[in-house]
């Protein structure tokens, strides 16, 4: 059997993550980022939901993730995956649109599963700089014509890819992302919403595209990874988001980043890539 290779790295020109899985048969669950995910299949063939559509995605296909946008994927062919990604934060999006575009706007992409042979030529180039630790200002000029292209084929104002939530929903993501490292209950979210359990959890999955408890959890790892990156240990992290032991905090983050906490951390810490 293959061996699955993650390698990733962050790069402190361009304030972006770029990742590349190799011989993965690993499955993401349902969830969200609170950034942008700009990638495409190398090989392999998986069954991608993304914001309640499904998608068959293999060789060749792009696929553009807004912050919030609720996605899971499993490999449909027998095979493994073979991907490269580029993860932006929403702070560093709102930088390069002010460049491009002169006003500080966020981006919001249009669609989430594309085939353009240009846009791959473009994200495989920056990628391949980006892994090799160029510090040639050619990075920071491909990133902006990708970014360019993006803009104008499937660039739309980000508060359109915003679904429209209810003011009871708002209020229990309020309360979650407010007391994202305590201890929370369905009944203290009900308390806050005004809703029954049942109506809840109906309500909060169509509204989000995730149950409360997987919002709960999207929410933790996102403050995780703020915390890692700032040197703070996976135990430490672990606490620090509400997570009952560390076991409980390195499988989540396995589950939904591809990686340890502690491989995540060696990144920022050592300043270069690292193999998973």
């Amino acid at each position: 059997m293959q061996k699955e290779i993650r390698t990733i790295c962050y790069d402190e020109d361009l304030h972006l993550e770029a990742y590349h899985f190799q011989g993965i048969l690993q499955p993401f669950p349902n969830h969200f980022h609170d950034y942008y995910v700009i990638g495409f299949i190398e090989s392999g063939m998986r069954c991608l939901s993304c914001k309640n559509k499904e998608y068959t995605v293999g060789r060749g296909n792009i696929l553009l993730f807004n912050p919030n946008d609720n996605h899971s994927c499993v490999q449909c062919d027998g095979g493994t995956l073979d991907y490269r990604g580029l993860n932006i934060s929403k702070k560093t999006m709102l930088s390069l649109m002010e460049e491009i575009t002169g006003k500080r706007k966020l981006l919001g992409f249009s669609e989430n599963v594309k085939k353009n042979n240009e846009l791959n030529h473009y994200i495989y180039s920056l990628h391949k700089i980006i892994m090799h630790g160029s510090k040639e200002f050619e990075k920071e000029e491909i990133l902006l014509l990708l970014i360019s292209i993006l803009i104008e084929k499937y660039g739309q104002p980000f508060s359109s890819c915003i679904p429209e939530c209810s003011h009871e929903i708002e209020n229990a993501c309020l309360f979650m992302k407010k007391n994202f490292s305590d201890h929370i209950t369905l009944d203290e979210l009900c308390k806050c919403s005004g809703l029954s359990k049942s109506t809840l959890l109906r309500a909060f999955t169509k509204s989000k595209g995730v149950t409360p408890y997987r919002y709960l959890q999207t929410i933790r790892i996102g403050k995780a990874k703020e915390l890692l990156e700032q040197g703070v240990s996976s135990v430490d992290a672990a606490i620090q988001t509400g997570f009952s032991d560390q076991s409980h905090f390195s499988n989540f983050f396995n589950m939904y980043i591809g990686m340890t906490p502690a491989a995540y951390r060696r990144m920022f810490k050592e300043g270069d890539k690292n193999n998973v």
